[in-house]
């Protein structure tokens, strides 16, 4: 008997869930061998392409865990209702994979030119920001509403599990600011060579980032938690 469809997206969803937090973690191991002022300035270049090569995969994980959490929820065996009208159809799932798809275009982009084209920085800034007030709203909606979604199994933890998520878009975002001074200093240290003032921008760049990390780090284990053991659900 082959296993329900349902199983298969749940293992997906783990799946991203392990990429995300793995790449994370070889991306911040990396990026102390980039502000290292020990190393010389060609292995601190091969280290931030092994950083920026390992940094691809918890965005592209970011972007896909929308379209699997909602394919989910539209394959929840306890209904995803109201009125008699079923809230995820096939259409409205097959919306959002197409809008996942446009979103992971413009992520892969960005990351390729390194924020260099204006038009896709600014479209893929417009979209996690909208993606975070859809995202706020339905969590919201989903930890006061009796019944949200029209699920009575009491789905709080689902409210949880969005607001995690959105959080840490909006932590993404703000290592996205941070760095913005990077770019510059490394390219100094690259053409006229080390110095106290490119090192310390070097650095207060990447550690500028780490509560943003901690942040994401954190958000996306509470996810996994509040998904795998459903606090409170009447199951």
């Amino acid at each position: 008997m082959s296993p329900h469809p349902h199983g298969w997206w749940i293992m997906l969803h783990l799946v991203l869930f392990v990429c995300w937090l793995g790449g994370d973690l070889g991306v911040f191991y990396s990026s102390r061998f980039v502000i290292n002022p020990t190393l010389t300035p060609p292995a601190r270049a091969t280290a931030l392409s092994i950083m920026s090569g390992l940094d691809l995969a918890p965005k592209i994980c970011l972007v896909l865990f929308l379209p699997s959490g909602v394919t989910l929820m539209a394959l929840e065996p306890h209904g995803a209702s109201a009125f008699g009208i079923d809230l995820f159809p096939w259409w409205f799932v097959v919306a959002v994979w197409l809008f996942a798809a446009v979103w992971l275009t413009l992520t892969v982009l960005a990351h390729r030119t390194h924020g260099q084209l204006a038009a896709v920085h600014r479209a893929d800034l417009c979209l996690r920001s909208a993606v975070i007030a859809a995202m706020t709203g339905a969590g919201v909606y989903a930890l006061l509403a009796h019944e949200p979604f029209g699920v009575t199994t009491n789905p709080r933890w689902l409210g949880g599990k969005i607001l995690l998520y959105t959080l840490a878009i909006a932590a993404g975002l703000g290592i996205r600011m941070t760095l913005r001074p990077f770019g510059p200093a490394f390219g100094t240290l690259m053409t006229t060579g080390s110095s106290e003032s490119v090192e310390h921008t070097l650095r207060r760049s990447v550690d500028g980032c780490l509560p943003y990390v901690w942040l994401i780090w954190g958000s996306v284990l509470a996810a996994a938690a509040l998904g795998v053991f459903k606090p409170g659900a009447a199951l």
